[in-house]
């Protein structure tokens, strides 16, 4: 009687386990969007970010095929994040750009007026 007990428990805390980690079918779409995000702004795979989030994506479509939830959320979330960064290190570089473009401008017309006066 002692044994049947723990293991109805045992059973029990094995499907509220189980029902604890839904499927992170939310997650992924933040992800897919996020990686989307990322290569519409410019990020190829020269971003190290952008090519470890597909990592950690590819990582966490294998989590959920094995149905680990726990680990395919933890991962899609990781990869959400580093795809993220991905952006924004592309806008910040390209951003960059842009100021040594009219920075350069800015000499050039002070150059420019320097001259005539």
């Amino acid at each position: 009687m002692r044994i049947q007990s723990l293991c109805a428990a045992l059973a029990i805390l094995a499907l509220a386990g189980c029902a604890a980690d839904p499927a992170p079918t939310e997650q992924f779409r933040l992800t897919e969007q996020a990686l989307e995000q990322a290569k519409a702004v410019g990020a190829t795979d020269d971003v190290p970010e952008l090519k470890l989030a597909e990592q950690k994506f590819t990582r966490a479509q294998g989590s959920m095929a094995d149905q680990s939830f726990k680990n395919a959320r933890m991962r899609a979330e990781q990869a959400e994040l580093d795809a993220r960064l991905a952006e924004a290190r592309v806008l910040t570089q390209k951003s960059q750009e842009q100021l040594t473009a009219l920075d350069a401008r800015i000499i050039r017309l002070r150059k420019q007026l320097g001259e005539v006066q």
